[in-house]
């Protein structure tokens, strides 16, 4: 028993030693690449980088393919920051969190079809349009609740994104809003007649139903006003002058038509689910190895030791530690970790504190281990029997010795399992700090699945992924409970 304590510190050491360079240099979310090489700038206002909020998962506009970013609002900014001299540096953002993570200064601007509305322009500075559409009322193939114009949406269900200007088009035509993530969200509930209509942006709907395999819905009444979409920044930046000439030559010369050529006057082949597999298998594990398993890895031994040491204050005679170990266990525990993390990525800023995405996601993640694995491990260190206590300290050993030497190898074995299934619950728990710009294998299959809407492949393959690893901790917990049953007493 007394070389097991030290095995463990040397353990944790050689794991800290290990993955201390990847928390240092912590992944953020990408930045795409920089636009081509320009003549010197000339722009005062712009910074530059010029960093640039973007889905990434709205096809056609906002594409994140591999390391590289695509689509309409895409290349329409790749060609502003081209002739503002600027370099152009994308960060994929998910859209309920993007006008956070622009209030935050994650980014710059945003380029994600913002259209424009009185309450964004009181809130943001918005550039002139730079593309109009329409909206679209879309149903499904056999329109069971036969509707057919924007009049029959009262006392509808209908699929929206609850921060989109759509939604507020289908909740003034009296419809009940469905709350959904995104497109295929909204269009698998339409399909399996969870909601019975969907409005949205007619180029993005027509976008769908040309790449997608198996659309099963139509469209059928177009909106009577013009939505136009505008790059957003905070309000009082200046950029938007630039920004607006820049604009402005393009459409002048033609550069902005010839990129709505390019992704809406031809329809694109969606490629087959075993082409998409095929294609995304490699990058999706990458992302499993450089991000989801080390954030998982790093998040669960620095939780560990905030278990531990709040667990023995947990134990304390005295009320203070006692008393902190309370209202600590009790916060991580009453609260979403979704909650914690918007908290400690986009609310620290405003007090001054700005945390990578990486490291962000690895202090939420730590101080939620700790939170629920300090009563599994208090409640492992009260399962041994008080005589264990009173042996050692017969043969003068200290309550730290005891605790380190006699009560923790016997621990451990009882807290092995639940533990364990913590650890599980973490690696899984991952996938939601995306929503602070970190892209693990959630993410990237997201990105994977966005440009043709196929997200039945993708995501059944990043479930494949994370069941092998899951397997993998399996059989690693059953040894680690045969190697510490040597210290049980019997």
């Amino acid at each position: 028993m007394t070389t097991l304590p030290r095995r463990l510190a040397h353990l944790l050491l050689a794991f800290a030693v290990a993955l201390g360079p990847a928390l240092l240099s912590a992944p953020a979310a990408h930045a795409g690449p920089s636009a081509p090489t320009t003549p010197e700038r000339t722009s005062a206002q712009v910074p530059d980088p010029l960093r640039v909020g973007t889905e990434g998962v709205y096809a056609p506009f906002s594409i994140k393919q591999g390391d590289d970013f695509t689509g309409f609002d895409v290349e329409v900014m790749k060609a502003v920051g081209e002739r503002l001299g600027v370099e152009v540096e994308f960060v994929a953002t998910p859209w309920d969190s993007m006008f956070a993570a622009l209030a935050a200064g994650r980014f710059d601007v945003v380029a994600n079809q913002v259209n424009v509305n009185p309450e964004r322009e009181k809130l943001y500075d918005l550039s002139d349009p730079y593309v109009d559409t329409a909206g679209v009322l879309v149903v499904a193939e056999d329109n069971p609740e036969g509707i057919e114009e924007l009049s029959d949406l009262k006392g509808k269900r209908a699929a929206e994104n609850l921060t989109s200007s759509w939604a507020e088009v289908a909740k003034d035509h009296g419809a009940e809003i469905v709350g959904v993530d995104g497109m295929n969200e909204a269009m698998s509930s339409l399909k399996e007649g969870r909601v019975d209509a969907i409005v949205n942006d007619k180029l993005a709907v027509r976008n769908y139903i040309a790449t997608s395999p198996d659309p099963g819905v139509k469209i059928v009444a177009e909106t009577d006003d013009q939505a136009q979409s505008v790059f957003a920044a905070k309000k009082g930046t200046g950029y938007m002058p630039e920004i607006n000439q820049a604009l402005a030559e393009m459409e002048e010369d033609g550069t902005t038509q010839a990129i709505y050529d390019k992704y809406f006057s031809t329809d694109n082949a969606a490629p087959s689910a075993w082409d998409l597999v095929k294609d995304n298998a490699w990058p999706m594990a990458w992302a499993t190895i450089k991000v989801t398993i080390p954030l998982t890895a790093i998040s669960f031994a620095i939780g560990l030791v905030l278990a531990l040491v709040t667990a023995i204050g947990r134990m304390s005679t005295s009320a203070v530690p006692r008393g902190i170990a309370r209202a600590y266990i009790s916060i991580i525990r009453g609260t979403p970790l979704l909650v914690q993390l918007f908290l400690i990525f986009y609310a620290l800023p405003e007090i001054g504190i700005d945390l990578p995405p990486f490291v962000a996601a690895v202090i939420a993640l730590s101080l939620n281990v700790g939170g629920y694995a300090a009563e599994v491990i208090r409640s492992a260190i009260e399962s041994i029997p008080k005589g264990q206590w009173e042996a050692a300290q017969t043969i003068g050993m200290g309550p730290r010795t005891a605790l380190r030497r006699i009560i923790l190898p016997q621990a451990a074995r009882t807290a092995i399992p639940p533990l364990s299934n913590t650890l599980v619950s973490l690696l899984k728990d991952t996938s939601l700090t995306s929503i602070i710009l970190v892209v693990e294998l959630t993410q990237t299959a997201r990105f994977a699945a966005a440009p043709t809407f196929q997200y039945m492949p993708m995501f059944a393959l990043a479930a494949l992924y994370y069941w092998i690893i899951c397997t993998i901790l399996s059989v690693l917990q059953d040894r680690a409970e045969e190697r510490f049953s040597r210290y049980v007493a019997a």
